[in-house]
């Protein structure tokens, strides 16, 4: 999974994107102390891998990984190139969705880049970059296809669909919130449209606001535009995410329960984009690696067993499935398969999340 961080200058970009990875990314408070992307790469914690190592003796635990990647901030005109603007455009065209961070803290310490907090205002500033940009190529495809067209009347769908997209644009619709019909969206898909990727809004309140839970209507502005579109929102503090980032996993775990918080800033962002990406995590386990596998859910049994090596899918026999919960309860392998809860399944099964696979294959 790769998740963009992007929004305006100033919005708490960085620092966020420094407290989920540790990556030292420049966060300061003038904008564009980002220019170039950067990426950082985080464990997905998984409490599942550390019990099943203890089982399995495994010499070593692999979660499954995230990359994140800190986009440098948009501004208005960012589609004409304003503010180096189509660089930045082309590096949001390359992840799987987008966390947008949100002002929804006061502090007149820290710039804004429009002079005055109004996070609708910021959100539609992005949306109407990435609407521009979407229009360019659209634009292109659809003078292209009006010209293949004469020869190959198949493309009349195509043609058909672009109009449409294009239409709905304009009106300053982004293509996510399109209603499509089936055949419609594989070829959506196809377009890496900007404004198709999923979105999770991140609220970034104030320290005082996140630890009291106090009314914040700017907040509130956010839920009501991001139902409107069928998006997520979480609220986050990355001033405080960012002090919680240097303690160790002890200490941190002591801090959030000390101030009655359920899961860090990572937790949620990663909770929330699984669901929005449709992802889910299986097992594999033994004496040398216990190891989380994140696949599309729908996924069956020989597809990801390719996740795992090609030669597993192609020569795919059969997988041997545990629950963990099963395995857990039970604990052993053998045991659960004396209990008869150790399945033989095909190349139709549907891999679950949380499933402990054992697969077999020809070389």
């Amino acid at each position: 999974m790769k998740l963009g961080i992007v929004g305006l200058p100033n919005v708490g970009k960085s620092t966020l994107f420094n407290s989920l990875t540790h990556a030292g990314a420049d966060a300061a408070n003038y904008p564009f102390c980002t220019i170039d992307p950067n990426v950082g790469m985080v464990y997905v914690p998984d409490e599942r891998l550390k019990k099943l190592a203890a089982i399995y003796n495994s010499e070593k635990i692999t979660p499954a990984v995230i990359e994140f990647v800190d986009i440098a901030g948009l501004v208005k005109g960012a589609s004409r190139g304003e503010g180096l603007g189509n660089k930045f455009l082309a590096h949001i065209r390359e992840v799987d969705a987008i966390v947008h961070v949100v002002r929804c803290f006061e502090d007149s310490n820290v710039v804004h880049v429009n002079a005055q907090i109004d996070p609708v205002s910021d959100i539609e500033t992005i949306n109407l970059e990435l609407i521009f940009s979407d229009l360019e190529i659209i634009e292109r495809r659809i003078a292209k296809t009006a010209k293949s067209i004469k020869t190959d009347k198949k493309l009349q769908f195509e043609l058909d669909t672009l109009n449409f997209i294009k239409n709905e644009l304009e009106n300053g619709i982004c293509a996510r919130a399109i209603i499509f019909d089936d055949e419609q969206i594989t070829f959506v898909k196809s377009l890496n449209l900007l404004t198709y990727k999923p979105v999770l809004y991140a609220a970034n309140v104030s320290e005082e606001g996140f630890l009291s839970g106090s009314d914040n209507p700017y907040y509130d502005k956010v839920v009501e535009l991001a139902a409107a579109e069928g998006s997520e929102v979480f609220t986050v503090c990355a001033k405080m995410e960012e002090e919680i980032a240097e303690l160790d996993e002890d200490e941190k775990n002591m801090f959030l329960s000390d101030l009655g918080i359920t899961e860090s800033g990572l937790s949620k962002i990663i909770t929330a984009g699984y669901s929005l990406l449709g992802l889910i995590s299986f097992l594999t386990a033994g004496p040398t690696e216990s190891r989380a596998w994140t696949i599309t859910k729908g996924l069956k049994a020989p597809q990801a067993a390719g996740k795992i090596h090609t030669d597993f899918e192609r020569g795919f026999i059969r997988a041997e499935i545990v629950n963990y919960d099963d395995l857990i309860r039970l604990g052993t392998y053998n045991t659960a398969k004396e209990a008869g809860l150790v399945r033989l399944e095909g190349k139709d099964y549907v891999v679950k999340d949380g499933d402990v696979i054992l697969f077999r294959f020809n070389v």
